[in-house]
């Protein structure tokens, strides 16, 4: 199981719940285990969701492996430079 943090606003997603755990051993597994188990995270996947990992900001790197260890963050769609 993988532990992923939960970020303002998508925490009222999720229950509240400002962290969760799925089986996933990549971004695509994780994000499609997160719309399984917590519905209303789905709309905002669909329309974009940024992913820490291990203090590093990926967006649409579905294949990005984790580590059972690693420090997932997933957050709000983030733009700009």
């Amino acid at each position: 199981m993988v532990k992923v943090a939960i970020w303002g606003s998508l925490r009222t997603a999720t229950d509240g719940q400002s962290e969760v755990e799925v089986e996933a051993s990549n971004f695509k597994q994780l994000l499609d285990q997160l719309a399984i188990e917590y519905p209303a995270l789905k709309p905002q996947i669909k329309r974009g969701v940024s992913l820490a990992l291990d203090g590093k900001i990926y967006r649409e790197s579905w294949f990005t492996k984790i580590n059972k260890d690693s420090e997932v963050v997933l957050m709000p769609y983030m733009v700009g430079g």
